[in-house]
């Protein structure tokens, strides 16, 4: 059944992920699939608090690979009995390289949610490994690997890579988020993510209160329905570039702080 299926998506794949040439630089719309590498618990953290991501699946046509750290700060905290929490990542670190960066948050997933993403839904089956095993992405797409496309259903949307897939991002009827976005054609990296996904999944208590997209720009802010708000180690968040800026061999704390006083706020783009 599973031969069939793949059959019959690989029919109606398009070649167009392949054609489309790879953008040069990091354009404003390139997605960043990014790990959290700390918990951030509304009831600690202070603003100018430091945060940090790992980049999980490499940005195809740009010098962030895999590995590359997102760095970050608090920006605001309200404690309980309403917590919330303000962030913004700022920089790119690649290397010795720092990359300024703006970003607005398009969906984030709980680290129970990138576990069972990571797991192969086939691995019980005989002769089944992890290169050609069929998964799951957060959202609900499912990758066939070992020759396979991504698949919405039996509508194939992009093609599996090392440490994630290739696709177009999408839009989802009744969300927010946009597809492709500031003339940026090109497929993108969503590691575990699929490509229409949009807000929360596995944090059935934290909403969305600003995504970053609109003034002020690059800030999300986190509410917690509840008296707690935490933000777990190892929650993936897809996330979308609003700007970049001017690449330096400055060490990560001075580009930050370079970064923040820069006149990028005002300048919005609709790009989550």
């Amino acid at each position: 059944m599973r031969a069939f299926v793949l059959a019959v998506l690989l029919l109606f794949a398009a070649p167009a992920l392949d054609a489309q040439a790879a953008p040069a630089a990091l354009p404003a719309g390139t997605i960043l699939p990014v790990s959290l590498d700390s918990t951030i618990h509304a009831d600690h953290a202070h603003p100018g608090q430091r945060i940090q991501a790992t980049v999980m699946q490499s940005i195809p046509g740009t010098p962030v690979h895999r590995g590359a750290r997102l760095l970050g700060e608090v920006v605001a905290v309200t404690p309980a009995p309403h917590p919330s929490l303000t962030l913004r990542f700022t920089a790119l670190r690649q290397r010795q390289i720092t990359i300024p960066v703006q970003v607005s948050l398009r969906a984030m997933a709980s680290l129970l949610e990138v576990e069972e993403a990571e797991t192969p839904e086939d691995m019980a089956m005989r002769g089944t490994v992890p290169e050609n095993a069929t998964t799951r992405q957060i959202g609900g797409q499912q990758v066939y690997r070992g020759g396979g496309p991504v698949a919405e259903g039996m509508t194939p949307v992009g093609k599996p890579v090392a440490y994630g897939i290739l696709a177009l991002p999408l839009a989802r009827p009744g969300q927010s988020c946009r597809a492709q976005v500031a003339a940026n054609l090109a497929p993108q990296a969503f590691w575990l993510f699929s490509s229409d996904a949009c807000g929360f999944f596995g944090y059935p208590d934290v909403a969305l209160a600003h995504a970053g997209r609109t003034a002020p720009t690059g800030q999300l802010v986190f509410r917690a329905t509840g008296r707690k708000l935490t933000l777990q180690s190892g929650s993936g968040l897809l996330l979308r570039v609003l700007r970049v800026g001017q690449a330096s061999a400055q060490p990560p704390d001075s580009a930050s702080l370079a970064f923040a006083s820069n006149p990028f706020a005002g300048i919005s783009l609709p790009a989550r």
